[in-house]
């Protein structure tokens, strides 16, 4: 990658923390009148406010603009999916819980849960669903996530934001990338919606290319 200015970096970051928060909403909570107008039936989803050469996202890209499309993207169908998917009490297709894709029996509450807890609390921050939802649901790990990210923002020094670059890489290798592919190829097999399936493939996408972007050496990330 060639160097980036602080502004367009930033710029860059902000958007991702943009499309993480969507996508962390639209699976953590059922999806409101409000929301479709929003992004599908207003259009916002059509440009999305960064640009990436992974093919994943491209694909995400292309699955949310067709989404805007699909006849399916409003409220009655994609809560039916959400539902399905995500959040009924028997064999939901996707569950979106770190612990349940280390689990064969999908229980929920197990060491992994735990170890996601003490990694906020490494850094001083408690859920504020705790209690409501576990800590190692896709949404609240986004959300943390999306923290980091604007923690490294208002570093000043490159030790400190080299170090920030290496925890957000660690927080994403042991909470994110080693289950959430196995989540997303469930999601794509069993949504019925066009846009669940774009909200998969985009997480995936934004979490890969965050990755690879903090492993930049400091010419890039400066």
């Amino acid at each position: 990658m060639t160097n980036l200015k602080n502004d367009e970096l930033h710029n860059i970051l902000k958007g991702y923390n943009m499309l993480l928060y969507f996508a962390g909403t639209m699976i953590m909570f059922d999806p409101s009148q409000e929301c479709i107008r929003d992004f599908w039936t207003n259009g916002i989803l059509k440009n999305l406010p960064v640009s990436s050469r992974n093919p994943r996202f491209i694909k995400a890209a292309s699955q949310l603009r067709e989404s805007v499309g699909d006849i399916n993207s409003n409220v009655t169908v994609m809560k039916e999916d959400y539902l399905v998917l995500f959040t009924r009490e028997i064999n939901p297709l996707a569950p979106p819980f770190e612990s349940v894709y280390k689990n064969s029996d999908f229980q929920t509450f197990d060491k992994r849960t735990s170890e996601v807890g003490e990694f906020y609390r490494s850094y001083g921050w408690e859920s504020k669903f705790r209690g409501r939802i576990p800590d190692d649901h896709l949404g609240v790990v986004l959300l943390f996530l999306t923290l980091m990210i604007e923690k490294y923002l208002e570093i000043d020094d490159e030790i400190s934001k080299s170090e920030m670059r290496n925890e957000i890489r660690r927080f994403i290798d042991q909470h994110i990338l080693w289950w959430v592919p196995g989540w997303n190829e469930h999601l794509q097999q069993h949504a019925h919606t066009t846009s669940y399936k774009g909200i998969g493939t985009l997480i995936l996408a934004c979490v890969e290319d965050l990755y690879s972007m903090m492993g930049q050496k400091s010419t890039y990330l400066n």
